[in-house]
């Protein structure tokens, strides 16, 4: 399986950076590439919203709000509500094919639940599998630390012939992401509780972005083998003609 590493050196549009995963997933279903797995740090801090959030009553709201925060607003490619990270957090999508569409969606929830459980186990961390009260893009198979905070989300996308299966690892900076996904979750109208938000350092102050990185890489090597592979320009073609659907603008006062 392909391995891409990396955030994007051409640019550092975070709207290119989600919409890859969207050209990934289609280039894939089309049948015209194989499974791959994109692991990379953001260049900037992101406020993804879900495609859900953009509907609701307080959205120019919450988008004002991220702006005002000095986060850069995406609309995300899988599904789920707003998730929130910076330069100090992981985001790993992977995706693969689907003859059967739709099928094995709860299966990949639990399977790359318990594998990110494992990687943060072998780090100190208590990580275990479940929602925790009044998280971000809440879901049973978040990865939290002692039930107490969350440290993991994930989400997934379905098309006909592939799936997207992302997540977002929060490794530091948590005091950040707190009052950003405060202000977004009150302007949605959504349910949500700051002390929610947990990161990996605090779970496990020795724990390093460089080892976590490595880690995750290792556990997807053990399951698939993987090959390094660079981002192609066709790939990223694909993805400039996806933009609309990811980038979002300021809205009117």
């Amino acid at each position: 399986m392909d391995l891409l590493r990396g955030a994007l050196e051409t640019t550092d549009d975070q709207a290119t950076e989600v919409g890859l995963a969207h050209a990934l997933v289609r280039r894939v279903g089309r049948g015209a590439a194989g499974p791959a797995v994109r692991i990379y740090r953001p260049s900037a801090p992101v406020v993804a919203f879900g495609r859900r959030d953009t509907l609701r009553p307080g959205f120019d709201a919450a988008l004002r709000a991220v702006r005002d925060a000095g986060f850069t607003p995406v609309v995300r490619a899988p599904g789920g509500r707003a998730v929130a990270y910076t330069a100090n957090s992981l985001v790993v999508d992977h995706i693969g094919q689907d003859p059967g569409f739709l099928s094995g969606m709860d299966e990949r929830f639990r399977g790359y639940a318990e594998l990110w459980t494992e990687v943060l186990r072998r780090r100190g961390v208590d990580a275990r599998v479940g929602a925790v009260p009044g998280e971000y893009c809440p879901g049973e198979h978040s990865v939290n630390a002692g039930g107490r905070v969350k440290l993991v989300g994930t989400a997934q996308r379905m098309i006909r012939g592939a799936w997207l299966f992302s997540a977002v690892a929060v490794v530091d900076d948590a005091e950040l992401l707190r009052p950003v996904l405060a202000e977004v979750y009150r302007h949605l109208d959504l349910p949500f509780d700051p002390e929610s938000v947990g990161s990996v350092r605090e779970e496990a102050p020795n724990v390093a972005l460089d080892e976590l990185e490595q880690a995750v890489i290792n556990a997807y090597d053990e399951r698939f083998g993987l090959v390094p592979a660079d981002v192609d320009e066709e790939l990223l073609d694909d993805t400039g003609k996806l933009l609309d659907e990811h980038r979002l603008s300021t809205p009117r006062s």
